[in-house]
């Protein structure tokens, strides 16, 4: 059978993920790798890729290429997916495609046009208990879902130069529980309220952000998801999600390091949840790179589209507009 020829632009944290996990892959052959940094080299030829560049045009030029998974800095991946589109190229890509509306809104026309399709990277659909989460909602084992609780806390803030240039909170961070609300409850948003305030670190403050936040999202049908997001929880990566329905509640919690208890005479202790998001999400990384993989092979719609990065870029911008404005925010209006 004829494995799937795939390149990789960028070999940041992600890249070196689906990389690691691409490389281990039946159906796979890794053609190539492209990055800015030439220690990134190294690393391919550690795994045996002989192919490496710093141009994008020839990364997608590769003979007999069949798919690109596009990890390079965000302000790269519109122009980088529309090329690969052109190209004919299928694409994986990390979210967001871009952090403007109008140019995301460009790129799913070249998409639509060129018929390729593209998988965006919201990972967390792919982590097996919020798999099983989404499962049962949809069988019904809670009846009618009334409110979704989504808890999202980073154990520490990422550099304020990043912060400067990510878009804020609510799309590099919040984005993924936007898509994780619309993910469980299978429903559309049409109304945003959030509330943001600067209580970590005033230096995020003076970026023009926020770092701790909560919002409430108003689906169609009026049941709502509500979602509180902290850049810092000294215990750990907190990530956890309820659902509460007519018939019961379902639960996510944390992953830990390990499960034990110890009962003392004056406290039961145990282990602090998983630290990096890298180790509370390596399961759902690869399931998710082997979803966009047997996607391809198939010919199958793509598990997680561009329109699903769409719908998150704007409830994300409805978000900080609530927050600025104060006010509730009607999802009409961000697609005015």
């Amino acid at each position: 059978m004829k494995k799937l020829k795939i390149a990789i632009a960028g070999l940041g944290r992600i890249g070196k993920i689906h990389l690691k996990n691409l490389a281990g892959h039946s159906q796979v052959e890794l053609a190539g790798v492209m990055d800015i940094d030439a220690n990134s080299k190294i690393y391919a030829e550690e795994l045996g890729i002989g192919f490496f560049t710093g141009n994008f045009d020839d990364l997608i030029g590769i003979p007999g290429l069949d798919a690109v998974a596009i990890c390079s800095p965000t302000d790269t991946h519109a122009e980088f997916v529309t090329r690969a589109a052109m190209a004919g190229k299928q694409v994986f890509c990390e979210k967001p495609l871009d952090l403007s509306l109008k140019r995301v809104k460009e790129v799913l026309r070249t998409l639509e046009e060129t018929k390729v399709k593209c998988m965006l990277g919201f990972n967390r659909r792919f982590d097996p208990e919020f798999r099983k989460i989404r499962e049962l909602v949809s069988e019904g084992a809670v009846g009618d879902p009334q409110v979704i609780k989504i808890t999202s806390r980073d154990p520490g803030p990422p550099p304020v130069s990043y912060i400067r240039s990510s878009g804020g909170i609510f799309l590099d961070m919040t984005i993924h529980d936007f898509d994780m609300a619309r993910y469980i409850s299978g429903k559309q948003v049409k109304e945003v309220f959030s509330r943001g305030a600067t209580l970590v670190d005033a230096e995020i403050g003076k970026a023009g952000d926020l770092d701790t936040a909560i919002t409430t999202l108003i689906f169609e049908d009026n049941t709502m998801a509500v979602i509180d997001n902290c850049r810092k929880a000294v215990y750990g990566y907190d990530q956890r999600l309820e659902v509460f329905g007519s018939k019961g509640m379902l639960m996510a919690d944390n992953k830990f390091k390990d499960y034990y208890r110890l009962y003392g005479d004056s406290a039961v202790t145990g282990s602090l949840p998983m630290n990096f998001f890298m180790d509370r999400y390596a399961e759902s990384y690869m399931i998710e790179i082997n979803s966009f993989v047997k996607s391809v092979v198939d010919g199958t719609e793509m598990p997680v589209d561009g329109n699903d990065g769409l719908q998150s870029l704007v409830i994300g911008l409805a978000a900080k507009k609530s927050t600025f404005e104060n006010r509730l925010v009607k999802i009409s209006e961000i697609h005015l």
